[in-house]
This record gives structure tokens, sequence and C-alpha cells, in this order.
């Protein structure tokens, strides 16, 4: 699969690139965060979000919403699933890093989605981006063997339990968290995910 990268033209219709945060305090803390043979997310992170920079993302990122900081690290060639949320996500690259990403209105009326229409984009390390409500995503995939390092900025309360009765149908079927819709593919075996990823499970040499 062609690797482009996040400053390619291709990627204006998926997010952009943020400019104008100083990310050194933030880059250095998330050496100190483990990065597992597989993968972790960690919604928040309180020596994360302690940062000068949190305020920064708080009011220029997200408008003044509450937010909050964590991080997704490992090791990853996969696709698995994509999911999106009501609201943009800002990421950080700590390591390089690839992003497989697609677009939300792709989705058909069942909710499958075909996995030719991904795209792959190289997100540098030290880059912050922002990733659109519409653009399909999910774990990174790393570029070097000691695995990737990503922040993950969100409002508040996003990927945390469901606190609320939900039934199992239409688009909420597809809701694994709060402010979270996921569609797995049948290969990853996703527990409690909803299956309609059609064709490849995408792999990143």
């Amino acid at each position: 699969m062609k690797i482009q990268n996040v400053t390619d033209a291709s990627f204006r219709k998926y997010g952009k690139v943020l400019n104008g945060y100083d990310l050194g305090a933030l880059l250095r803390e998330m050496k100190h965060t483990p990065v597992p043979e597989d993968t972790v997310y960690v919604p928040s992170v309180e020596e994360l979000e302690a940062l000068d920079i949190a305020g920064e993302f708080q009011n220029r990122g997200f408008g003044g919403l509450p937010i909050q900081i964590g991080y997704c690290n490992g090791h990853n060639k996969k696709l698995n699933a994509v999911e999106y949320h009501r609201c943009s996500e800002i990421n950080v690259a700590v390591t390089d890093l690839v992003l497989l990403i697609g677009c939300q209105q792709d989705i058909t009326e069942d909710f499958t989605y075909d996995t030719s229409k991904i795209e792959a984009f190289l997100v540098p390390a030290g880059t912050a981006i922002e990733v659109y409500a519409t653009t399909l995503h999910y774990a990174p995939c790393h570029v070097a063997e000691g695995g990737f390092q990503c922040v993950v900025v969100l409002p508040r309360g996003t990927n945390t339990d469901i606190t609320f009765p939900l039934a199992k149908t239409g688009e909420d079927a597809l809701m694994t968290a709060k402010n979270k819709w996921l569609i797995g593919h049948e290969e990853a075996a996703i527990d409690g995910a909803f299956n309609g990823l059609k064709g490849e499970n995408i792999t990143i040499d």
C-alpha cells in the first residue's frame, strides 16, 4: 500500500497539521509511557493533562471544551477496525507512525465499509495533527521495531464506559464506548464489535 504523508494535499479531506504548539514537554513526558508488544490505549493521563499545553489544546483545539489527554502506544501493522467520534481528535506523533484512515461518508446504509477505500499516511515524529470527526481511524501502525507512541486528545469522557441504556440496533450497534462508534474486521475478533469491514484486513509491511 502506498504510504502518503500528512503534509500532502491528499490528507486535507481527513485532517490537517497543527502548527504553533510547543510540544517539547509533552514529547518528553511521553517517553515515560510503556510500549507493549501489542497495543494499549489510555484515555486520560494525569501527568499529561498537568502540562501547560493541555490548556492550549483545550482552548485553541477544542474551543474551551473540557478535554482529556491520553495515549495509544505499542506495535501494530494491521487495520483491524475503524472508529469515529462526533468531534475532531488531536494526535501527536511521539515516534514516526502510520495512520490507516478513511471517510465516514463511505459507510453504507447497513453499516459496512469496503477496506479498499482505506489510505495510509505517515505522521512524522514531533507532528501534531487534527483528525476530523468524519475520518475513520483506529490504532496507528509502527514504523520502527521499537513500536509507536501517539498522544490522543479528545473531549473529556470520550472512549469511556457507556453508562446509559442502548438498543443494539442501527448505528447504536456500533457504539462500544462513549462517543465511539466502531466497525470491526472479523479477522480481528474484537469483543463486542460489529463486524462490518468488508475486504482485506489491511496490513502495512
